[in-house]
């Protein structure tokens, strides 16, 4: 199917019959490039305040398309809004950032706006219009969002917050799917940067039809879901393959997504990890906007149906504890002591981002799991003064000091430099 690119999926192919001989899906590549042509540029970074959103998309959803909405206020007081495109039979309810340093679905949904208001026309964009009624609510934790921490203003969880509904986000967000009742539900997240997808590489998305109760069963509201997370992996697949895995789905009957599922709206959770070189994650951000695009697309059509619960379930689990960087095979020149064969696991402060490297252990680690690894066989590893504690002898070399070392090639620190970690 990558081979279709702009021209979509052929109807022949799909096998349609009927009305739906008018929906073939638009194909990844012209939604990958509307994605980039729509993009905010407002918004280039990850992290940005709800003033700084907002400032960005007020002038987009101020056009005809869109019924902004406030439904609430945070904590401190900033305005809650939701943004409503379309007339259609069929009711979607998106919200994101939820935790407010989880952006990249919130930075996809200025993109979809931006495409949504553009003057020009484009059958997507109507057929959407058309068949669908989809009430956005972005960045539903703005007061988090100013620290760029999970929780609300008083450390709430909001996504823990379903059952109990003690916090004025939760409300505002259950009000809104009271009022809508939502037939599908997208609950957008991001998840740490050092999930693998199984055992394999970094996971750039992850997956979930959570369940409606402990028993994790499949009746109608789940199974829909289901069959869009399947679509879902399958798109995906197209920017990120063997990057994708599905999440756990433990019950958790305080979270938001079981409850949705539990309420009548079948609910998928995408989660967005992290790719290589995107520090600011803004390829995912983009790969986030097509995909959306295309999904609401075939809720639309109907052509969701044709996801396959087993494209679903063959995906990897989430799998954690992978280090960020193993440096293997050198040997640890502390001042004042005998250089030591040692190799060396460094997390990052900000695993996205890559920066502010710390020594998380050190010694035999040629069995560990890292997203990178630096083989560094021969070679002198020398700590700069900000990962050493002390002097001389009396040097120490700490696990959580500043992963900072020089690469020579013998243990004498006057010599040659041949590398630097990070």
């Amino acid at each position: 199917m990558r081979g279709l690119g702009t021209i979509g999926l052929l109807v022949a192919t799909l096998g349609l019959a009927g009305p739906e001989r008018l929906w073939a899906q638009t194909g990844w590549a012209e939604r990958a490039a509307l994605a980039e042509r729509h993009r905010v540029a407002e918004i280039g970074h990850r992290r940005f305040t709800h003033a700084e959103f907002w400032r960005a998309v007020d002038p987009i959803v101020a056009s005809p398309a869109f019924v902004v909405t406030e439904v609430g206020r945070s904590m401190q007081g900033r305005p809650l809004r939701t943004v409503r495109f379309g007339r259609g039979p069929v009711s979607v309810l998106l919200w994101s950032q939820m935790h407010g340093d989880e952006s990249t679905a919130t930075m996809a949904l200025a993109d979809l706006f931006g495409f949504l208001a553009a003057a020009e026309p484009h059958p997507l964009r109507d057929r959407i219009a058309k068949q669908l009624t989809v009430t956005f609510l972005p960045l539903l934790n703005p007061d988090g969002a100013e620290l760029f921490q999970r929780e609300n203003a008083v450390g709430i969880d909001i996504n823990r917050d379903a059952r109990r509904l003690a916090s004025p986000e939760a409300r505002a967000l259950k009000a809104v799917r009271d009022q809508i009742r939502p037939r599908f539900g997208f609950n957008l997240h991001d998840q740490n940067a050092r999930t693998r997808a199984g055992a394999g590489l970094q996971a750039a998305i992850a997956l979930l039809p959570p369940p409606a109760g402990p028993s994790r069963g499949y009746g109608p509201v789940r199974s829909r879901a289901r069959l869009v997370a399947g679509w879902l992996a399958a798109d995906f697949g197209h920017a990120v393959p063997g990057r994708i895995a599905k999440y756990d789905d433990s019950f958790n009957p305080r979270a938001f997504g079981d409850l949705m599922q539990a309420w009548g709206t079948s609910t998928v959770l995408i989660e967005s990890g992290a790719l290589p070189d995107d520090p600011d994650k803004q390829r995912l951000r983009s790969i986030n906007a097509a995909a959306l695009l295309g999904v609401l697309e075939a809720i639309g059509s109907g052509s969701y149906r044709r996801g396959s619960p087993a494209a679903y379930e063959a995906l990897p689990f989430n799998r954690s504890g992978a280090y960020d960087l193993l440096v293997l095979g050198g040997a640890v020149a502390v001042p004042g002591a005998e250089p030591l064969r040692a190799d060396l696991a460094i997390n990052y402060d900000d695993p996205v981002g890559r920066t502010g490297g710390r020594i998380r252990e050190v010694g035999d680690l040629e069995a560990m799991v890292a997203l990178d690894t630096l083989r560094a066989a021969g070679r002198f590893l020398h700590p700069v003064a900000e990962a050493v504690t002390g002097r001389g002898a009396g040097s120490w070399l700490r696990i959580g000091a500043p992963a900072g070392f020089v690469i020579r090639a013998t243990a004498d620190s006057t010599s040659t430099e041949v590398g630097r970690i990070p």
